[in-house]
């Protein structure tokens, strides 16, 4: 009697607590969701873009910069249940794809690689919360750039476009001894020309590590004081080899993850940079066959979030480089639907992250649905603005939606070639539903058909070799 009281008041108090789960996740909590842009000029209306953090020390504040098809948004996420919109900047034009942000100082960078007229800009962000002042909104510099990294204070320009046709280079760096008005220093053109483009880079300590498309990720060492670019090292002819975006490295530097964006459906690579004559490629990761990676971001030597297009924002533990394992996940792109159909539309979805705050949330950006904060479950205890939240257990495996009604949707992670037991029990223990999952992918997912069940509360337990859980559901009609 004592224990069905315990599970009376269980299910109690989750049918009073729990909402339902538009978004399907695992070891990954949505705070708060946002979708404050109306401008849908964009293809496949497309919102969002590249998005980036801020922490403000002087006031203990935390901004998320997110940028836009129409502007740039400043917003004010030191309470991530409740973010508060500071200001904006507008964009030359409307309808942008493409745009992309970092910091340095109290200073914001926005650059824009749409068509023409189109403008860099560089915003003083002092004055938060109160306001945003721009200092900079002009083509004198450059027009377009693809992506920017800042380093060192030194801000690198992928792909930069000087106002007129036909004059694109491959990469350019430049001063920011004065934030508000960069100096350029060199172009990479005048001392590696086989490099045609830069789409994109990872910086640190003026070591590029320049995703450059076909051509493949070089290694590139800017000089100071002789002011010049060399060519350290080239890795290209790599397995599942295709159009190289992006990447990231851990602090220490041993590792980095890159992702090929071009053609769709290819895994991002894990490789080891130790030793620039020998790069390895130690693993592949994927979120689901035919997923397409975009953009991966790594905290520490241990966690690597990817931007994963349609299939949402990834959380994989590296701590380990050659046996990566999946550690949490976020649908921010549901309608692309339970059976992971990513044949079409390929390239919507979750765009970019920013895992770096002090808090430890996350901020991500999904092109169609808007902005996420979420809370992303490390093993290690993480805080939210200044309240300190309790470190929770992993979990392996999550079930949405949550009430259900018709069918529950089972998502199991890291269980590769094993065969799980999963039972489903009502309040009394009596066991309703039982079955066997032969397990074929590293997070596989399944549909339980739930219409012959009456409404309440039950509990679904999953077992295997590794694995022993149970998680509460509601059934509704």
């Amino acid at each position: 009697m004592k224990k069905f009281l315990i599970l009376l008041i269980s299910c109690l108090s989750l049918f009073y607590k729990v909402k339902g789960q538009t978004y399907p996740s695992l070891n990954v909590t949505l705070l708060s969701h946002i979708d404050p842009e109306t401008d849908l000029t964009g293809n496949d209306n497309r919102k969002y873009s590249g998005c980036w953090g801020w922490y403000q020390a002087s006031t203990n504040r935390e901004y998320a910069i997110v940028g836009t098809s129409s502007k740039t948004y400043f917003m004010d996420v030191t309470n991530p249940h409740s973010p508060v919109l500071a200001d904006s900047v507008m964009a030359v034009r409307k309808g942008c794809t493409w745009r992309e942000i970092k910091t340095y100082q109290n200073y914001c960078y926005i650059v824009s690689d749409d068509a023409a007229p189109n403008t860099f800009q560089i915003v003083d962000m002092q004055y938060l919360p109160d306001s945003v002042h721009v200092v900079y909104n002009d083509s004198t510099l450059f027009e377009r750039s693809h992506t920017i990294f800042v380093d060192n204070g030194h801000l690198y320009c992928g792909g930069p476009t000087s106002t007129g046709v036909g004059s694109t280079d491959n990469m350019r760096i430049y001063s920011l001894a004065n934030p508000e008005l960069p100096v350029l220093l060199r172009k990479l053109s005048q001392d590696v020309p086989s490099i045609t483009y830069v789409h994109d880079m990872f910086v640190r300590n003026d070591t590029v590590y320049a995703s450059c498309g076909g051509q493949g990720l070089y290694i590139i060492k800017y000089n100071s004081a002789l002011n010049t670019f060399s060519l350290m090292q080239s890795y290209s002819n790599y397995p599942f080899n295709g159009y190289n975006h992006s990447s990231w490295q851990t602090d220490n530097r041993k590792t980095m993850v890159f992702a090929d964006e071009v053609p769709a459906g290819l895994p991002a690579k894990v490789i080891d940079v130790s030793d620039f004559n020998n790069i390895t490629l130690v693993d592949t990761i994927i979120s689901h066959t035919g997923a397409t990676p975009h953009n991966p971001y790594i905290v520490n030597n241990n966690w690597c979030w990817v931007s994963s297009y349609q299939d949402g924002i990834y959380l994989y533990n590296i701590s380990n480089p050659s046996n990566t394992t999946i550690h949490g996940y976020f649908d921010t792109q549901p309608q692309h639907g339970v059976n992971d159909n990513f044949s079409t539309n390929a390239y919507r979805g979750n765009w970019g992250a920013y895992p770096f705050l002090p808090s430890k949330i996350i901020i991500a950006c999904d092109m169609q649905n808007g902005i996420f904060i979420l809370d992303g479950d490390y093993d290690y205890k993480i805080t939210v603005g200044i309240k300190d939240l309790t470190s929770k257990q992993a979990s392996s495996f999550s079930v949405y939606p949550n009430p259900a009604s018709n069918e529950l949707n089972l998502v199991i992670a890291n269980q590769n070639n094993a065969t799980v037991n999963y039972m489903l029990t009502d309040i009394t223990g009596k066991t309703i539903l039982e079955n066997k999952l032969k397990i074929t992918d590293f997070l596989f997912k399944t549909t339980v058909s739930i219409t012959d069940l009456k409404p309440g509360c039950y509990f679904i337990t999953l077992k295997g070799n590794a694995l022993s859980e149970t998680k509460k559901i509601l059934i509704q009609n």
